[in-house]
């Protein structure tokens, strides 16, 4: 089983609460909104580093910048569709999406080409109401949301 553990930034606003979500880059997610924003999160191996500092570690990797420091609230695990199970921690931090430098990972495209190319993990950042976020997160995420909502009140 993979894992995956990341950070979910909420910032208060007049309005209510932000979260800050992540467009997962590449081809397969370039045209498409719902399904496809996601909490900045990335894999690691239990065992050999903790899902806390797991977290951290790609936060940094995916978007460039330091993680926030603050009151970590810990979100629980969901499992996603393909098996992945990912872990969250809410931080309440603001950060400038125009701040964030993304990682990049390689990719055989087109399919069967024989060329690679580099993609960023997450090709755009931006902050989401709760129920916009709720439109575009991946689907297993949305139970991130509703958590949050109950520890924000």
């Amino acid at each position: 089983m993979r894992h995956s553990a990341g950070l979910l930034l909420f910032r208060r606003t007049g309005d209510g609460v932000e979260v800050l979500l992540g467009h997962m880059g590449g081809p397969f997610f370039a045209r498409r909104e719902a399904g496809a924003w996601t909490v900045p999160k990335g894999e690691y191996e239990p065992g050999t580093e903790s899902a806390w500092d797991a977290a951290r570690r790609e936060f940094r990797e995916e978007l460039g910048v330091p993680p926030p420091e603050g009151e970590a609230v810990p979100l629980g695990e969901v499992r996603q569709s393909g098996g992945k199970l990912v872990t969250v921690w809410a931080v309440e931090a603001d950060l400038d999406p125009d701040s964030v430098t993304p990682g990049t990972f390689t990719l055989e495209w087109p399919p069967k080409s024989g060329r690679t190319q580099e993609f960023p993990e997450l090709d755009r950042v931006a902050w989401f109401t709760p129920a916009r976020a709720r439109e575009v997160i991946v689907k297993a995420q949305g139970a991130f949301l509703d958590r949050l909502a109950e520890h924000s009140g």
